[in-house]
């Protein structure tokens, strides 16, 4: 039977999204007079007149004399598709701000289309306050536009070096996340944020809508996004500008905004309606926040948005050589190909510019004309110099009580029980509590899970949306929260990257196997601080503090797809100015290192640490030296006191240190006469040469540790292999034996999971006794065989009963 309902065709809404029938906007208005078109037409004429020359020229900034193909750089490099789309909307933005003294920045989604802000930042004057070599004037225009995409020069995304950036958009789909994490605790602050149609296709920024379930409206700014449909990417229609218009509003109305529609290419008309329209998002954004703020009830309103359809390379020639440019995919990039060998194009390259009227924006010297130049708003006022886009000029440290107060009592080494987790989670809640517009705490609703559930004494989980009476049963929802969780690890580490990058302070704690999720996000975030170091004028933000917990061998009873300690060969493929990786042992050896990582700036700080119950090592005292030391030789544990060892027993991780103490007890009750050295390692990096990392050992240090002629037996958290690319080319590597996982996994008991990847006690033990053959001839033969049926009786035991013996788990070191 046919439907009742009348289907659309595949054409049916050619009227909508074609930008070329009449404008369109929700919010009719003629409040511009013709002076303000006009000088706002100028005005965004001036930019795109720059952003074609960022894009082509090298020389003749001013077109002064004929274009010629000396005149252009040898390697054409840019977008121009958004740039146009992009510049037209901050133009409007900044009618804002002067009219409503706002606080403001912009975040562009779409960074690649960086000409249409940074031309904008270039006529506001910041970008000659932050660089007086590109100065305001002919000279300083030429650097400007060579600089672009050029070797020695700036890329093409809104970088760290671009003044007013927190946000560079090479990697597509954190815009509106990174908006949200810029304006919690900044009340004051309006993020306005361009979205780009192929951005949106992303999943991270599908989920990223919902963020305005978490923004109090009486404690946080807010987000002006505007979805800029120009209609394609690369070579492909977007989605969003091709379905009908009718269902565009009903998703988002779907996601609780109240989105407003601009569309057309006429720009007077266009003019008149973004004005309209812009105008009326910043009222009911500022009337919100006004009822919330009077009234001290905390509400989410259904904040308003915009949709901007325009042409993708808005301005550019209709068509080139019988093919669309202009309004088609062919304007994504650079628009005009062939200037450099075809001297048509050349031509219409010249003819495209002049037709902006440069003679008529810049004086002879190269300077805007004043009667322009009063477009922009205050100093002071410019989104281009907001100083919360350069985050840690407004960073203040946190305020953290004095960690070792909240020691765990480890009398004696390896006797004592206890979780880790908790003992920081004690000194947590006081960082929370004592930093309340600072410092936050993200996480993909796992913060209860990973045993830090007290920090809800000091803050609950921020939730501005539906409440039950069920949820005052432990719910612990609160809208003046502290603790930021949702289901997209994307989500809540763009929220976190938002919120360092705009000058405070976080925590996200994850599973550690699905950390994976944001490996892209992280690896661009070190990339940006990478760059930021090199940039005089930037100064130094929060470090981002990845907890990963509920680590790969106690995943035993979530089976093997939980199991994947692989993140850390991810950082460690990062610039090692920019990464550090921490695995301490132990409660306290985790106090120590966490407060290290808070106060730290410009890394990213990853931290594994199990959050179940665990065997406990060091003592306050020794656990500040030890992590200070980052690698050390624990004396308790060892037996080669003044001698030459004969085995070294390293470890690295919580549970692998357990194990490998475990295996040198078995080797010290069975082969009494061996001299082993206990070496544990903290600080990852250390395994590497320090000629490749800061914190690396020197040849001579690390030689004291682990000798260069002795076997070392190496139980680590990761996967094996990482600890032997870290030590290449290591004196002695050659009878470096690592075990870790191997990607063996089901659901199992946490020894039998060890034993599956031949990283247990027992599997270290024999790999021991193997590798000391010119030690033990076969002397250890009679040692091998017992703990091979040890482990075997350990597995069938865990096949049997569904547990580990008890004497296993209850293991404590008997030394």
């Amino acid at each position: 039977m046919a439907p009742d309902k009348v289907q659309r065709t595949l054409t049916d809404g050619q009227e909508e999204w074609s930008v070329y029938s009449k404008t369109r906007s929700t919010i009719s208005g003629d409040s511009l007079s013709k002076d303000e078109i006009e000088k706002l037409t100028k005005w965004f004429h001036a930019t795109l007149y720059l952003c074609l020359g960022m894009l082509y020229l090298k020389e003749n900034p001013l077109l002064q004399e004929p274009l010629k193909k000396e005149h252009i750089k040898p390697r054409l490099l840019g977008h121009w598709g958004s740039d146009a789309g992009q510049s037209f909307t901050y133009i409007h933005f900044n009618r804002m701000i002067k009219k409503y003294d706002l606080n403001a920045l912009v975040i562009s989604g779409p960074g690649h289309g960086a000409p249409g802000l940074i031309s904008n930042f270039y006529l506001e004057g910041v970008y000659s306050e932050f660089y007086p070599n590109i100065s305001e004037d002919k000279a300083g225009m030429q650097r400007f536009f060579k600089q672009f995409s050029f070797p020695g020069g700036i890329g093409s995304h809104m970088t760290p070096e671009t003044p007013g950036s927190l946000h560079e958009g090479g990697e597509l789909g954190y815009s509106i996340s990174h908006a949200f994490g810029a304006v919690y605790d900044h009340p004051k602050t309006i993020a306005m944020t361009i979205v780009g149609d192929g951005e949106s296709e992303t999943g991270p920024l599908a989920t990223s809508w919902h963020s305005n379930k978490f923004l109090n409206p009486i404690t946080d700014g807010a987000v002006l996004p505007v979805l800029h449909l120009n209609g394609y990417k690369i070579h492909n229609p977007t989605v969003l500008s091709r379905i009908p218009e009718e269902e565009l509003i009903a998703l988002f109305k779907g996601y609780g905004w109240t989105p407003y529609v601009v569309a057309g290419s006429d720009l007077e008309d266009m003019h008149q309606a973004m004005a309209a329209t812009m105008e009326q998002c910043v009222k009911e954004i500022l009337a919100y926040q006004k009822q919330a703020r009077e009234s001290g009830k905390a509400f989410r309103p259904s904040w308003p948005m915009i949709i901007l359809r325009s042409p993708k390379g808005w301005t550019a020639p209709r068509k080139v050589e019988g093919h669309y440019l202009e309004g088609f995919f062919r304007a994504h990039q650079i628009p005009l190909t062939k200037v450099l060998t075809d001297d048509a194009q050349l031509q219409q390259l010249e003819k495209w510019m002049h037709s902006y009227e440069p003679e008529k924006l810049f004086g002879k010297d190269g300077k805007l004309v004043p009667e322009l130049r009063e477009l922009a708003p205050s100093k002071g006022k410019r989104m281009s110099e907001n100083p919360i886009t350069n985050g840690g000029s407004i960073r203040q440290p946190l305020s953290l009580k004095k960690f070792q107060d909240f020691a765990l009592d480890v009398p004696k080494p390896g006797v004592t029980h206890g979780a880790s987790m908790e003992y920081f989670a004690t000194w947590l809640t006081h960082v929370v509590r004592d930093n309340p517009t600072s410092f936050r705490v993200f996480g993909p609703d796992e913060t209860q899970s990973n045993k830090l559930s007290k920090i809800y004494e000091a803050g609950k989980k921020v939730w501005v949306n539906g409440y039950l009476p069920e949820d005052e049963d432990g719910g612990n929802l609160d809208p003046k929260g502290r603790v930021m969780e949702m289901l997209s690890e994307h989500t809540v580490e763009g929220w976190l990257e938002g919120y360092i990058l705009s000058g405070r302070h976080g925590l996200l704690n994850s599973y550690e196997p699905f950390i994976h999720i944001i490996d892209s996000m992280v690896n661009q975030h070190a990339k940006w601080i990478e760059k930021s170091l090199e940039v005089s004028w930037r100064q130094q933000i929060a470090s981002l503090n990845i907890l990963l917990t509920s680590t790969v061998w106690r995943q035993d009873h979530n089976g093997f797809t939980h199991q994947d300690p692989g993140f850390l060969d991810v950082v460690v493929n990062k610039s090692p100015e920019v990464v550090r990786i921490y695995l301490p042992p132990d409660a306290n050896c985790l106090l120590s290192t966490m407060n290290h990582c808070f106060e730290s700036t410009n890394y990213v700080n990853v931290i594994v640490a199990d959050k179940q119950d665990h065997l406990q090592f060091l003592n306050m005292e020794d656990a500040v030296a030890h992590c200070t030391k980052g690698v050390g030789r624990w004396d308790w544990a060892s037996n080669d006191q003044g001698a030459e060892p004969d085995l070294v027993m390293a470890s690295c991780g919580d549970v692998m240190t357990q194990e490998s103490l475990a295996a040198t007890a078995l080797l010290r009750e069975h082969l009494p006469e061996l001299m082993i050295r206990v070496v544990n390692v903290v600080d990852l990096f250390k395994l590497m040469p320090n000629q490749y990392h800061p914190h690396g050992l020197t040849d001579t240090e690390y030689h004291a540790l682990f000798t260069d002629n002795k076997p070392v037996v190496f139980a680590f958290h990761s996967y094996p292999w990482l600890v032997h690319r870290l030590t290449y080319k290591r004196r002695g590597q050659h009878l470096m034996h690592v075990r870790g996982y191997k990607e063996k996994g089901n659901i199992d008991t946490p020894l039998e999971l060890a034993i599956r990847n031949e990283a247990d006690r027992f599997s270290l033990a024999i790999l021991a006794i193997d590798n000391l053959g010119a030690r033990l001839g076969n002397k250890g033969a009679a040692a091998r065989e017992h703990l091979l049926t040890r482990r075997l009786g350990c597995k069938n035991f865990a096949f049997e009963t569904g547990m580990d013996p008890e004497d296993q788990t209850n293991w404590t070191w008997p030394y």
